[in-house]
């Protein structure tokens, strides 16, 4: 049986846009695909391509065919997309009383609920807030971030 590794967003999008650490990103997918995301995965993904297209970061048709590339990815199932899970409001306001002393936002707290659902053994993130909840929930992370500060 294969690992379940939930990638969010903020780690996933440096396997489409080249940034800090997306050798890394492109090399761990390789290693382990298929990788976990979401039907939320899927929004917050064109919602980061029409912001960079919006600061002037990629042009349109770098969105476009960004897009176009990480939507086949999920057809052909380099991507494991889980749909939204039944409950998934009440789930999330759950996990907001177990993750209280954390700062998490609102895309925190559902990526971290669907990857609890899913039984997510490893997340893989580039947020420091997520992996911060996604150890409390007892999910190993990989880190892709910045380098973490002594």
């Amino acid at each position: 049986m294969r690992q379940v590794i939930y990638f969010d967003t903020s780690a996933l999008a440096k396997w489409y846009i080249r940034e800090a650490r997306s050798d890394e990103v492109a090399k761990y997918i390789q290693d382990h695909c298929p990788i976990d995301i979401s039907d939320l995965t899927i929004v917050e993904m064109r919602t980061l391509l029409a912001r960079r297209r919006r600061e002037r970061n990629i042009d349109s048709q770098t969105e476009i065919r960004i897009y176009a590339t990480f939507k086949d990815d999920i057809r052909q199932k380099l991507l494991a997309c889980h749909p939204l899970p039944m409950d998934f409001a009440a789930a999330a306001d759950h996990l907001l009383s177990v993750l209280a002393d954390l700062p998490v936002r609102t895309l925190d707290v559902l990526h971290l609920t669907i990857a609890k659902e899913i039984q997510a053994e490893i997340l893989a993130t580039a947020d420091r807030v997520m992996a911060a909840g996604a150890r409390k929930l007892g999910i190993s992370v990989v880190w892709f971030g910045k380098p973490e500060s002594k």
